[in-house]
């Protein structure tokens, strides 16, 4: 362990072998660190913060802190961030609010850019990428390998789907379907996320059933429960396709379209 002399640590937090903790860095009362997590100069991980093992927090990053809702009372509740992430300069990550999950989560191997925000309550999967100053409200699920280009702003409650791309200075009031490419203020589609999902390796069988399925829902007239429908019965029945159909059947605030 590693732990610089102006650091200023509470007895209270629990730190792993192997974690560094940088010049001026504070680390309050009941914190997790795990181990092999580097801690830069100036960062500010606050009371109820789990982070877990190999993680790297850049200089001036505030994590924990309570969340920016009128709601919030004082309750206890926590952030819970994964293994191996890389959150830079400036981040901030608030604790929930009791409402919802009840918890700030974010999953493994994420890389959250310089300034960005993660308010109260969302739930973030795994190997997602936001780009820099990119926001989240209250309440946004983010599913994996979800990528979200520079300055976006997501607002609460809405559900990033997988593998589907934001672009940059896009502004998202509605859910973003999986597997999509969208971008705007409102952002609206603009076909599938081809080339992430050739690097990932997704079979040309799978992009052409995703194909077909994305023309039916955003390239006809249909009705998104007619679209839903065509889709059973035209589209073969793989797992990427009944992933899409279910998220666009769960939505509650209407996909982008």
């Amino acid at each position: 362990m590693k732990i610089h002399p102006t650091a200023v640590i509470s007895p209270d937090a629990l730190l792993e072998e192997g974690v560094e903790i940088g010049p001026y860095a504070y680390v309050g009362p009941f914190v997790n660190i795990g181990k092999n997590c580097i801690i830069g100069p100036h960062a500010v991980i606050q009371e109820h913060t789990d982070i877990g093992e190999g993680c790297r927090i850049y200089q001036f990053a505030s994590i924990g802190g309570e969340p920016q809702d009128l709601k919030y009372k004082g309750e206890v509740t926590k952030v819970i961030i994964g293994k191996f992430n890389t959150i830079r300069e400036y981040v901030t990550i608030n604790r929930a609010t009791s409402a919802d999950i009840g918890v700030t989560m974010i999953g493994d191997r994420n890389l959250i850019m310089a300034y960005c925000h993660v308010a109260h309550n969302c739930k973030l999967g795994n190997n997602i990428i936001m780009a820099n100053a990119t926001n989240l409200a209250g309440h946004i699920h983010v599913e994996d390998y979800a990528i979200i280009g520079g300055m976006s702003g997501i607002h609460q409650f809405t559900r990033i789907g997988a593998h589907c791309i934001v672009g940059g200075a896009s502004a998202v009031a509605k859910d973003v379907p999986p597997f999509l490419m969208v971008s705007g203020n409102y952002a609206k589609p603009y076909g599938l996320n081809l080339i992430g999902l050739r690097r990932r390796g997704f079979p040309e069988e799978t992009i052409q059933a995703l194909k077909k399925a994305y023309r039916l829902v955003f390239r006809s007239a249909l009705l998104l429960s007619e679209a839903i429908a065509r889709i059973s019965q035209e589209v073969p029945d793989l797992p990427e396709v009944r992933q899409f159909v279910e998220f666009l059947r769960t939505s509650r605030r209407g996909v982008c379209r």
